[in-house]
């Protein structure tokens, strides 16, 4: 079962599911599709938009979890 973790890349955890992107983008990650964000950790990107990064990677871990 795929898991994420707060330091793979946006563009890495993009790849494991297509589905966590209505995640990220629920969740005020509204550069999803800029080619710099595609570079940033999921913890980095997390810092930028003010978000706790363990409570997004949990929210992605339980869609993986339950698909």
């Amino acid at each position: 079962m795929a898991q994420v973790s707060k330091d793979m890349t946006i563009g890495e955890i993009i790849t494991v599911d297509q589905g966590i992107i209505p995640i990220l983008l629920a969740s005020g990650m509204h550069c999803i599709g800029c080619p710099s964000s595609q570079g940033e950790s999921l913890e980095e990107a997390a810092m930028v938009h003010g978000m706790d990064a363990d409570e997004l990677m949990e929210t992605i871990n339980e869609y993986l979890d339950n698909k």
